[in-house]
């Protein structure tokens, strides 16, 4: 081997990996240099663990401020990776050569919302060749790296990109932004560059993944599009006649010698034809629009130029193609050294985290995903025939979905696929071709179950592994023990998990989930249960995304532990918390999470803010939270006393208060206190003193009730409140409405009043179907409204009925068609049975007659004694 062997990959490319094996072997270089932070030489001999499962992510991220962070991503197929495992199985020398972390870490993104991982324009050969839309983890940098950001490219995690499959034409895709790490930052929200999923400012590379373009430091690249960035891969499709770049990609690449058996004859060939490529499009195009690629190709050159001190030229180096002419480009080391001058430098830590395929597919936001990491999966792993092994797994999923699928689907949709490719003139069949055929021989041309192969297959939910023994914060080791001990694995597909609170291990779980909560690691959320609605029922929304590792480091300033870390920040909320309402939300989530620590010093805090508080609408927001913790003590074990006195101490202010504080308010104020008055009424029942607390809470319903400056809907509802108790009797109810719809009220304020007694989800419709005097007065006054009022009301009338069940609407209905038997009002004194008549019609009576007969055998004299 003369000079450097300089291979050229496409990140999360098979086609490139296996290339790059083939020429390790052909070559066995004494040492293996990879595109990647130089501080992750330390984690590679783990890679060789039994353990450790990709897909995998290197992790860093600063040490003051562990939201600024970046993932390079890599997977079973990713060249990296190939080349990490042939370098620790060969006993060989194997270094990251990329920008360090600690620099691309430091540098803030030109208006990007996150700093970016990774030195501007990771120009990949992964991502030139990554038309088909590999992931790149080649170092830290911009994530426009057209020539494949390599697997160890940070990756940017951020709004999806283009739909897969929309070609479109090299010059309008030359604005993408590449591949690259994937930046992570609190105040992100989970997710770290700007809107278009760059970290450093730019736009996002479209199916390859391209982000940095063409141009290496020192070339003398002739036309340089202004702020224009170039996708390599685009442009050499476009130039061999491609309308669409992934196709030219898997057509040139990923079926060179696929399912063959064979080899190729010469192992360096895709090498040289692609550095032969790129170096023709940096002349062209110079840096291509990612002048940051300048910096890291810069550094590159050093670590290379070290190595071949070391070991001579008999080094080996695998990164993205777009890099490839600027490392074989002659510079000196003092040109190199000026370009690294000055850089910002931040202390990073770093480690192996678990990746999924979902996160590697474009969609997902990373700068250089793939379309279908499951099928590029399946093409490494097959040893031969990959589509009829690929249609046979199909087959096998959508059996497993009670999909009506047999062996003669399986023969008819690899040979639809085969045919498919030689139609359209390609060399074997594609992901395009084997899809084209599953919907039409195995979906009967739905893509209702397609969606689920391209879920579950194309895409996937493979989630990796790290071993035990790499490097953490204390508390991702304290999180991991909890997660063992509660047989509680991280899982990358989204599932739900019922929890009984009466069992031990089930809330244990409960209490893990909310202290995560607390500390802002999303891993679970609460969703309505399918089952009982009890108090000890919890149901969970789990999914593990790997973002969360950096919301564990971050919460790792909280304290060692999960419990330690979670007291601490709760402490400090509630004595930072300034509204009641935050005070009160806190000491709900503190009772969940059960931190006997934290409980006091939140339990002074409610009481300091509750006591200051005259607000009554604040302190009626904060009574039901209040109430709905006292119940913990009960499915908890938790002592709830101090709790319990709080809440009644707001209680009793809020009986006072509530009357004087209903007077006088506009619409919005009187739909905002009816929502307080049913929160505080479902909350009154639960205090500690419920039964006095009752008594009283009814006088204040009375009052309100009858209160003349009440809004409508308030006085409507505190009625309707009253009635449901059994503390107003009906014939006072008909009173009370009948006074609201008298001529003498407003239209208007007398569609509120109903709107307050009989809307919403308590059951009003039901109510006024079961009790035709009250249905009777509104059919009276609705019909009386005068024509110039009537469209006042009658959106208020339309927004309180059609809040009802269909069956319920229904029956309604038909009694106003019928007229209401108690139509004249509470006057009328007979009780009409809902959907029956006002009395016995004698005539439909004795049609029944000769059908008894019948039945029962007896004469007409007979039958007419026993109807008498």
């Amino acid at each position: 081997m003369t000079g450097p062997l300089l291979l050229g990959v496409r990140h999360h490319g098979p086609g490139s990996a296996r290339a790059v094996r083939a020429a390790l072997d052909a070559a066995s270089p004494r040492a293996v240099l990879i595109e990647g932070p130089p501080e992750g030489d330390a984690l590679l001999p783990l890679a060789a663990d039994e353990q450790m499962r990709p897909p995998v992510a290197l992790l860093a991220h600063a040490v003051d401020d562990p939201g600024r962070a970046a993932f390079w991503p890599l997977a079973e197929f990713s060249p990296e990776w190939v080349a990490i495992r042939w370098a620790l199985a060969h006993d060989v020398p194997v270094r990251f050569i990329d920008l360090p972390a600690a620099h691309s870490l430091a540098r803030e993104p030109d208006g990007a919302a996150a700093p970016p991982t990774r030195p501007a324009g990771d120009g990949d050969s992964d991502d030139l060749a990554g038309s088909a839309g590999t992931a790149g983890p080649s170092g830290p940098a911009s994530p426009a790296d057209p020539a494949g950001g390599g697997p160890t490219s940070p990756t940017a995690a951020t709004a999806p990109a283009d739909p897969a499959g929309s070609p479109r034409p090299a010059a309008e895709r030359a604005a993408g932004a590449g591949e690259g790490p994937e930046d992570v930052r609190s105040d992100a929200g989970g997710g770290g560059a700007d809107a278009e999923g760059s970290p450093d400012g730019g736009p996002r590379a479209e199916a390859d993944g391209s982000r940095d373009g063409p141009g290496a430091a020192g070339t003398t690249g002739g036309a340089e599009p202004e702020s224009v960035r170039i996708d390599p891969i685009a442009v050499l499709a476009e130039a061999a006649g491609y309308d669409d770049a992934e196709r030219w990609w898997e057509d040139v690449v990923e079926h060179r010698g696929r399912g063959t058996g064979g080899g190729e004859s010469d192992p360096y060939g895709p090498f040289t034809a692609l550095g032969e490529a790129m170096t023709a499009l940096r002349e062209t195009y110079g840096h291509g629009g990612h002048d940051r690629d300048l910096v890291r190709e810069a550094y590159m050159r050093i670590q290379l130029r070290a190595a071949r001190k070391e070991f001579g030229d008999e080094v080996a180096v695998v990164c993205g193609a777009w890099h490839v002419p600027a490392l074989a480009q002659k510079t000196t080391v003092a040109a190199d050294r000026a370009l690294l001058k000055g850089l910002p430098k931040v202390k990073a830590e770093m480690t192996w985290v678990p990746w999924t395929h979902r996160r590697l597919a474009r969609h997902s936001g990373y700068g250089a995903g793939i379309d279908s990491p499951g099928w590029y999966g399946h093409l490494f792993a097959a040893p031969d025939r990959p589509v009829e092994r690929w249609m046979t797994k199909v087959a096998g999923l959508l059996r497993d979905e009670d999909h009506m699928v047999s062996s003669a689907h399986v023969i008819e949709a690899v040979r639809l696929a085969d045919t498919l490719a030689v139609v359209r003139g390609r060399p074997l069949a594609g992901l395009s071709e084997t899809t084209d055929a599953v919907r039409a021989v195995m979906c009967d041309g739905s893509d209702v179950p397609l969606d689920l192969v391209r879920d579950r297959l194309v895409v996937g939910d493979v989630l990796g592994e790290v071993p035990d023994d790499a490097p953490a914060v204390p508390l991702q080791r304290d999180l991991a023990r909890q997660q063992r001990s509660l047989r509680l694995k991280p899982e990358a597909l989204e599932r739900e998990l019922e929890l009984d609170l009466r069992k031990d291990s089930d809330s244990g779980k409960s209490r893990l989930l909310h202290r995560l909560r607390l500390l802002g690691v999303t891993w679970g959320e609460p969703a309505a249960g399918r089952g009982s609605t009890g108090t000890f029922r919890e149901t969970w929304r789990l999914r593990w995304e790997p973002e969360l590792f950096v919301r564990v480091a971050e919460a790792g300033v909280w304290g060692t532990t999960v419990l330690s870390a979670a007291t601490a920040k709760v402490e400090s909320q509630a004595l930072a918390a300034t509204a009641l309402g935050e005070v009160t939300a806190l000491a709900e989530q503190c009772l969940l999470a059960e931190l006997p620590e934290a409980l006091p010093v939140v339990m002074t805090a409610l009481a300091d803010r509750a006591a200051l508080d005259t607000d009554v609408s604040r302190l009626a927001q904060a009574l039901p939270a209040l109430a709905r913790s006292l119940r913990y003590g009960d499915v908890r074990a938790t002592d709830t006393a101090a709790l319990g006195e709080v809440a009644a101490g707001l209680a009793e202010r809020i009986c006072v208060g509530l009357p004087p504080a209903c007077s006088g308010l506009d619409a919005d104020g009187a739909a905002e206190m009816r929502g307080h008055i049913d929160g505080v009424h479902a909350a009154i029942g639960l205090l500690p003193d419920a039964a006095a607390m009752t008594g009283r809470w009814q006088a204040v319903l009375r009052k309100l009730a009858v209160r003349a400056s009440a809004p409508g809907v308030i006085r409507g509802r505190a009625a309707r409140l009253l009635l449901d108790d059994g503390r107003l009797a009906e014939d006072e109810a008909a009173r009370l409405m009948a006074l609201a719809l008298s001529p003498a009220t407003q239209p208007a304020e007398a569609a509120a009043w109903i709107e307050g007694f009989v809307g919403g989800a308590s059951g009003g419709g039901l109510l006024l179907v079961h009790d035709e005097r009250l249905l009777g007065l509104v059919d009276a006054w609705l019909t009386g409204v005068p024509a110039e009022a009537f469209t006042d009301v009658l959106p208020l009338l339309r927004r309180t009925f059609s809040a009802y069940e269909p069956g319920v609407r229904r029956t309604l209905g038909e009694l106003v068609r019928r007229g209401p038997a108690a139509a004249a009002g509470p006057a009328h004194e007979e009780a009409a049975v809902p959907g029956f008549g006002p009395g016995l019609d004698e005539a439909r009576a004795d049609a029944v007659l000769p059908v008894l007969r019948l039945l029962l055998g007896i004469d007409d004299n007979d039958l007419a004694g026993v109807a008498r």
